[in-house]
């Protein structure tokens, strides 16, 4: 759990998975904005990428190619938003995981 100035938020609520990618808890396109909200320093930044890397091939295979859905690289940049990464990078990288 997070403790956040409104209290605790319990993260596991706020989790997802295909084809639809969305937050169980809130509906919001996963990762909700709870999780794009806690303070971000190194170690947590580490540990991000080191999880949300693993939904990379499923939710690129999941939502590519839905009607008004989200591109490759837009898909990257939604699920690593917590790096500083380029249009050029986030291209690369859905490349990389298809």
């Amino acid at each position: 759990m997070v403790r956040r100035a409104r209290g605790p938020v319990a993260l596991e609520l706020h989790c997802a998975a295909g084809p639809a990618w969305l937050c169980e808890a809130d509906g919001e396109p996963f990762p909700c904005s709870v999780w794009r909200s806690l303070p971000m320093d190194d170690h947590l930044r580490g540990v991000l990428l080191a999880v949300f890397t693993l939904f990379l091939r499923p939710a690129i295979r999941d939502l590519r190619g839905q009607p008004d859905g989200p591109t490759p690289p837009e898909i990257v940049e939604r699920f690593l938003w917590f790096l500083p990464i380029s249009d050029e990078e986030a291209r690369a990288t859905a490349l990389r995981y298809r």
